[in-house]
């Protein structure tokens, strides 16, 4: 071991960090990658990524041509066309499996809330002494504009009514368009955007960030299953687990794409009508041009980096969003607002268990809605999980797993509850108080994507908040871009922290690809079908991760409670002349770094 005067004392915990708790592998992040022509990439992950990627796409786009050939036909004795095809397997699934996504999900969130609570809450990612990369406020704006940016402004309003018109689906028994229905429509709208979806996020980015950072394994999906694989994750079931975690990663991303810039469209063509007299198509290159645009913009942050891209725009994207919601509070009906939060959280705890666990088995009226939403939502959330959760664990080191899982958990919950309860309450105010079907009847008949511009109608300074509506449709939809593409970059690159410039250029443009040839090929159907069918075998492997996550967490205190571990620190002080002391695992050095500052 080194003397005293060759390390620093950050180096002294690092090294502390390696001996004790890294695996006994001499293996490297990316030690077997390809490095040529400005890239550095996994021999396998990568070319087969693209080979499956381009099949799919060209599948889906001649598959007419291809049925025609083959002589497929439906039971109707129709030809086969790919969205007839997606939309049987989509069906397929939710039906035959619903149950055990619904089951899935609520292991998720009790095990979360058990790593969070127990004694392992205070273990830290990356080890005891790690150090946070970025500011509360940054990781917050990151990890929520990863999550559910898009999502939120797309579906905030448009669900919300949906479940007002059915009278709170087959859950509630109340009146459809009714005062009652409106309350059940809010709970139901938070059950769907509030702890669950953050729960999944939240195990995946815990797993993924606990086996890399303190672990010093790669920063990929496959490191997940050390505990049951071992050095197998090298090898073709590592592969496997990786290549699964990309096509979830950039079909969810693209589906997501194809619906965010939909929304785009509808809200030039609203502005371009209502203000300008400028009519602006509601058509498919409309929303290819506004792909070409944003990804361009996309590809330049991705370039920038985490640090000089994502993050800033990622902050930009909480400024802008915050502004449209303080608008919306004062602007919109303010007190029934305050009611709706308020009321809306009564609904959703209230029936908080029973929601949980609700699979549509003794219903007798609306059956196949849980299966319209909540199973959809559940699907995709976990086919977004590789996405977000990869993502997540990037910028988490330093955190403990208590203020880790608070942070997911219940931060974007409540601030998915007041977005929420600002334009859903508003669009709810303005059925029951001022026209009805004001905004349900432009909904039925132009689709999800017109609902928050229709709302904005019935309230002040629409040009302006119309505006800042679609610019941020824009910014959310550059920051998904970048978060994807880094995601990517690391499952394609064998777990590398960094990767160069011309590879997060590749992947960039190559998810607005994806969406772009799709919605040409009116594919969206298809995405939203692979990723609803990615995530099904991935509830599977959640429900595993779960287990894998609790072996690296019990070993890692049995670690620092042994007395091996205190041996070894006792030889740290001798050697190295650093006092060491263990509190709940914490590690404090109090010497001099070499430019003068005391180390913590």
């Amino acid at each position: 071991m080194a003397t005293d005067g060759d390390r620093t004392p950050s180096e002294v915990l690092d090294n502390l960090q390696v001996e004790a708790f890294h695996p006994e592998s001499d293996r490297e992040p990316g030690e077997d990658n390809i490095q040529r022509f400005g890239f550095d990439i996994h021999p396998v992950v990568f070319p087969v990524s693209l080979v499956v990627i381009a099949l799919f796409i060209t599948l889906t786009l001649f598959f007419e041509d291809i049925s025609s050939v083959l002589g497929l036909y439906t039971p109707a004795g129709e030809l086969m066309t790919a969205s007839w095809a997606y939309t049987s397997v989509f069906e397929f699934i939710n039906e035959k499996f619903g149950w055990f996504y619904v089951l899935t999900v609520n292991v998720i969130i009790i095990a979360l809330a058990f790593f969070a609570l127990s004694k392992y809450g205070m273990i830290r990612i990356g080890g005891p002494k790690a150090e946070k990369e970025f500011s509360d406020f940054e990781w917050i704006a990151m990890l929520f504009s990863a999550g559910m940016g898009i999502g939120l402004l797309f579906f905030g309003v448009a669900e919300p009514m949906f479940h007002f018109a059915s009278g709170g689906g087959s859950f509630f028994d109340v009146g459809e368009s009714t005062a009652a229905a409106g309350g059940a429509a809010i709970g139901i709208t938070y059950f769907h955007w509030g702890f669950h979806p953050w729960a999944i996020y939240g195990l995946v980015g815990l797993g993924l960030a606990f086996f890399s950072f303190n672990r010093g394994l790669p920063l990929t999906f496959r490191s997940i299953f050390w505990p049951l694989l071992g050095k197998r994750i090298y090898s073709w079931p590592g592969h496997l687990i990786d290549l699964t975690a990309v096509f979830a990663t950039l079909f969810g991303l693209a589906t997501a794409l194809g619906l965010g810039v939909r929304q785009m469209n509808a809200g030039l063509t609203f502005i371009g009508t209502n203000f300008f007299g400028v009519g602006i198509p509601s058509s498919v290159w409309v929303q290819i041009g506004l792909i070409a645009l944003i990804t361009s913009i996309a590809t330049v942050s991705v370039a920038a980096g985490l640090e000089g891209g994502v993050k800033k725009l990622s902050k930009a994207n909480v400024y802008l969003m915050f502004t449209m919601l303080a608008f919306m509070i004062l602007a919109g009906p303010t007190l029934f607002i305050l009611d709706t939060l308020v009321g809306g959280l009564g609904v959703y705890l209230g029936n908080f268990l029973e929601l949980s666990f609700y699979t549509e088995a003794f219903a007798s009226e609306g059956v196949d809605w849980q299966h319209s939403w909540t199973v959809f939502y559940w699907g995709f959330w976990i086919a977004w999980s590789p996405f977000v959760g990869l993502f997540i664990a990037r910028i988490s080191k330093g955190r403990t797993i208590r203020e880790f899982v608070g942070g997911v958990l219940i931060l974007p919950s409540l601030v998915s509850f007041l977005w929420v309860a600002a334009f859903g309450g508003s669009a709810l105010f303005v059925e029951l108080e001022r026209q009805a079907n004001g905004i349900v009847g432009p909904l039925n008949q132009q689709g999800q994507a017109v609902a928050l511009f229709e709302l904005l109608s019935f309230y002040p300074f629409t040009l302006v908040s119309a505006a800042v509506g679609t610019l941020l449709l824009g910014t959310f939809f550059v920051t998904s871009s970048d978060s994807g593409s880094l995601v990517v970059d690391h499952l394609t690159s064998g777990g590398k922290h960094d990767v160069p410039k011309p590879q997060r250029i590749m992947w960039a443009v190559t998810e607005g690809s994806v969406a772009a040839v799709l919605l040409l090929g009116n594919g969206l159907n298809a995405l939203r079908t692979a990723s609803i069918t990615t995530g099904l075998p991935f509830a599977a492997v959640l429900l595993l991760m779960v287990y894998t996550i609790y072996l690296g967490l019990d070993h890692e205190l049995e670690i620092l409670e042994s007395e091996e571990f205190e041996e070894l620190v006792d030889e740290i002080e001798d050697e190295d002349d650093v006092e060491v002391s263990k509190e709940s695992g914490e590690i404090v050095t109090d010497i001099d770094e070499p430019d003068g500052t005391a180390g913590d």
